[in-house]
């Protein structure tokens, strides 16, 4: 399997998040964690400097790379938190639910498997759960282990 780039380290999830500034991201990372664990049923564990992820799979890519990664994860980053969620990427049916769990959640932005939250007071908290979930249980169908 080729070397990736982003993979696990032995920095324990509480250490980087007990360092996270300002203190306003330091609690939400610690509230995002606890409902990820929550869904997830995973204890985490940090992916490079700065992720913190949930569960692993394995994929290869068009190209014939082999690759492990983190089912689920966030990063809490300055400007907003980083939520890594691929699962409505790779189940055309989690999709569709994705999609309409992020009409009620609030205020968001997205990217290809990301999706951004500046502070968790802009969203809804239940239907982040639930997209967490939808997307959680869409790698286990895609990626059983």
């Amino acid at each position: 399997m080729a070397e990736a780039k982003t993979k696990p380290t032995g920095v324990e999830p509480e250490d980087f998040i007990a360092a996270v500034e300002p203190e306003r991201k330091r609690e939400e990372a610690r509230e995002l964690d606890a409902l990820f664990r929550k869904v997830t049923g995973e204890a985490p564990q940090m992916w490079g400097p700065s992720i913190i992820g949930y569960g692993v799979y394995e994929t290869t890519y068009a190209s014939g790379r082999d690759v492990a990664w983190m089912r689920a994860g966030f990063s809490p980053r300055k400007a907003k938190h980083s939520l890594y969620l691929m699962g409505g990427y790779c189940d055309e049916e989690a999709g569709e639910r994705r999609d309409a769990l992020l009409d009620k959640l609030g205020k968001y932005k997205t990217g290809k498997s990301c999706l951004y939250i500046n502070k968790l007071a802009d969203v809804d908290m239940d239907v982040l759960e639930q997209l967490i979930r939808n997307d959680w249980e869409a790698m286990a169908r895609t990626y059983p282990d």
